[in-house]
């Protein structure tokens, strides 16, 4: 797709297509800690997340070029935000979709699904996002209607990160940014922003978050955690060639400490991957100079989330 397709919408495309992206970064300042986060605020998408930006980019280029025509049924495996963008921005554009998920997932995510039209397959997944992935293989094989997005192996998913979230930061933090912090799920957010970043700022430091108890970029096997959308006991082929200083393992009782902190000092309604950024953010400011800048990624809404150990205490009491 065209670099400036989302940067500047045409008034051909759906109104949608003008609320994606261009995304706020906000100032977070932790007084008990005495540092100021740069937060990217894309939960303030028009389906609640990041992977809105991944929907848009990789859909209109693959109608542009014709692999998406009107009798198509795209077909993704997703932990749930690309399975909500993809319904969301399919309706925009009037094509079927099928969404592929854990049947861990929270409920509210299938709810937004069928919300928006999509048809919902869950499946045990005993190899993390691999078993859906090879199933949506599969499917494709067997149907030349399907459409896959591929969001854990396509370039687009990647580029687009770095022709807009990276240079958006670019414009909304002029002069020197010492670390980008991102968690990771299909990779496309750690890999595109920090080129676009590092392009800019060649000392800047690039750190993976990563659940604690799944933190396969420290060599452990993946297991259990709390924080959905990242580390998905699967590592995406995008993250082969991203230059990562160090991975952050942030636990999963740290994360959801934090989102709370956001909801309750800041007023920002964020999903458990958002807090976890935040905590490893707050770490790597730590080890830097006093005036070091740090950003990183507000993924997600809270709203998805009822369901889950989030609102566990809210519910209690």
């Amino acid at each position: 797709m065209n670099s400036s397709a989302l940067s500047a919408p045409s008034t051909t495309l759906p109104p949608l297509f003008a609320l994606i992206g261009r995304t706020p970064l906000v100032a977070l300042p932790f007084h008990a800690e005495g540092v100021t986060i740069y937060a990217k605020a894309e939960f303030l998408n028009p389906s609640g997340s990041i992977k809105d930006r991944l929907a848009a980019s990789i859909l209109l280029d693959a109608r542009e070029r014709g692999l998406l025509r009107p009798d198509s049924l795209i077909v993704e495996c997703t932990s749930g935000n690309t399975g909500i963008a993809l319904a969301m921005v399919g309706a925009a554009l009037g094509h079927r979709v099928k969404i592929l998920m854990s049947d861990t997932a929270s409920v509210e995510r299938r709810h937004l699904m069928r919300h928006f039209g999509a048809e919902l397959q869950l499946f045990k997944a005993d190899r993390g996002y691999l078993t859906g992935i090879e199933m949506t293989e599969e499917m494709a094989a067997a149907d030349p209607r399907i459409f896959l997005p591929r969001q854990f192996a396509n370039p687009l998913n990647a580029q687009d990160h770095v022709e807009h979230t990276g240079r958006e930061i670019l414009e909304q933090l002029p002069g020197p940014i010492a670390a980008f912090v991102s968690g990771y799920g299909t990779g496309g957010t750690l890999n595109g922003t920090s080129r676009a970043l590092r392009a800019a700022h060649s000392d800047i430091r690039i750190i993976a978050m990563e659940p604690a108890e799944a933190a396969m970029l420290s060599g452990e096997s993946p297991c259990c955690h709390s924080i959905e959308g990242v580390a998905g006991g699967y590592m995406p082929p995008l993250m082969r060639d991203v230059k990562i200083d160090w991975p952050e393992k942030v636990s999963s009782a740290d994360a959801l400490v934090m989102t709370q902190r956001l909801a309750r000092e800041f007023g920002l309604l964020v999903g458990t991957s958002s807090g976890a950024n935040v905590v490893a953010a707050l770490r790597t400011a730590a080890k830097l100079p006093a005036d070091a800048r740090v950003v990183t990624i507000l993924c997600d809404r809270a709203e998805r989330y009822y369901s889950t150990k989030l609102f566990a205490h809210n519910n209690a009491t």
